[in-house]
């Protein structure tokens, strides 16, 4: 499945109309789900917890759906997003990361 067709189905669990309570619901689901994955990660690197690779999964997956939402919302394909957050990577590291091109953003004045 690709980005545009994992959206169109995603869809099926939105509302018919978008106003500032569905906005809101899905941006704080969005932070809450990617807020879910840190948790996880931090109990496995800091608490000793068992790598849980599933537990992951399933909430990358919750982001993913959240952040779908809100593209939707805002009337954007998920391809369209993921093309203009490349378009900013290739311009502020042309080369790849380095701690350099981190330090001087030229995406940035």
């Amino acid at each position: 499945m690709n980005f545009n067709e994992y959206q169109q189905l995603s869809k099926r669990t939105m509302p018919e109309t978008y106003d500032g309570k569905v906005l809101a619901n899905y941006a704080l689901g969005l932070t809450g789900e990617a807020g879910e994955c840190g948790d996880i990660i931090k109990k496995e690197v800091f608490h000793g917890h068992k790598r849980d690779v599933q537990a992951i999964k399933k909430e990358l997956g919750d982001v993913l759906h959240y952040l779908t939402g809100l593209a939707t919302i805002y009337g954007w394909t998920l391809e369209e997003v993921a093309n203009t957050n490349i378009e900013k990577l290739m311009l502020r590291y042309p080369g790849g990361f380095s701690k350099e091109a981190s330090i001087r953003r030229v995406d940035e004045k």
